[in-house]
């Protein structure tokens, strides 16, 4: 496996932020990779293992945004946005002096490289949307404000890892108990023995509050400043919040797009399963 490097980068606020680089070193436009709402960048510590070795050799940054794992928890919840979180990704690549990159977008990640559509498109030289894009479907933005404010305290990592299959084991059926168990690992820390999800409480707070009763606005404007950009669309077979719909759409306005399905999988899909990897590496070597 390809060696990474931890780094704490601080961005013009004062917070700290995690940042793991792998295959540092390898030339080659990077990866940089962005988790979803509440997750953190050991979502990809599979697939930047993979992209950082042969035959890809890519140096890949992977981010825990504000709030999330490593990362400072923000004194100042109104700053839990998307807006702020894309700034603090541009702060990471200026800092790490990468001009532009490829991107992984997972989810909120994704929704972020909307936001860097508009202020920062040329530091994008192609980009995959993680089961994101720009309608969100209401059913499924519900049903991770239910997940969030029902959330269970496990007592045990193994204990964990069946709290996740328990509740969202009937759109990931793809997923074994190796699966399950590194989610767990991902999504929880130790804190003195006692386990706590890896995110600051008030991110799950802002976002149970958000009235969804009117829906979301959709971001088709911003979506067609990548039409120039080669795009990968990765839709979790069982999603509920990314509809095959979305994705027809996508594909008709962006012609040059890859749509790839996860197959056996919801919001949202592990990359490093059932051959996406392979298809990921293959489209960033395009």
């Amino acid at each position: 496996m390809a060696d990474s490097i931890d780094r704490f980068i601080t961005v013009p606020d004062g917070l700290k932020l995690h940042v793991r680089v792998y295959g540092e070193g390898s030339p080659g436009t990077p990866v940089v990779c962005l988790p979803g709402l509440t997750r953190n960048l050991l979502d990809f510590e599979d697939l930047a293992h993979n992209l950082a070795a042969a035959p890809y050799n890519r140096r890949v940054v992977a981010i825990s945004s504000r709030g999330r794992g490593l990362s400072d928890r923000d004194p100042q919840a109104e700053r839990y946005t998307i807006p702020v979180e894309a700034g603090d990704v541009i702060s990471v690549l200026d800092q790490l002096r990468i001009e532009n990159a490829a991107f992984i977008g997972t989810s909120r990640g994704g929704l972020i490289l909307h936001v860097l559509a508009i202020s920062h498109l040329e530091r994008i030289e192609r980009l995959i949307l993680n089961d994101i894009g720009p309608v969100l479907d209401v059913e499924g933005l519900r049903q991770i404000q239910d997940y969030l404010g029902s959330r269970p305290t496990p007592k045990s990592f193994s204990e964990a890892a069946d709290i996740l299959r328990a509740t969202h084991g009937t759109e990931f059926p793809a997923l074994v108990s190796a699966d399950w168990a590194g989610m767990a690992r991902a999504l929880y820390r130790d804190v003195d023995g006692t386990l706590m999800a890896d995110f600051d409480p008030a991110i799950a707070a802002q976002f149970r509050a958000a009235d969804l009763s009117q829906g979301l606005p959709d971001l088709w404007p911003q979506f067609a400043l990548f039409g120039e950009k080669p795009v990968m669309i990765v839709h979790g077979e069982n999603s509920r919040l990314l509809s095959r719909q979305t994705v027809h759409e996508m594909a008709r306005r962006h012609p040059g797009s890859v749509a790839v399905k996860a197959e056996g999988q919801g919001h949202v899909p592990l990359l490093h399963l059932a051959g996406l990897a392979k298809e990921i590496g293959d489209f960033l070597q395009r």
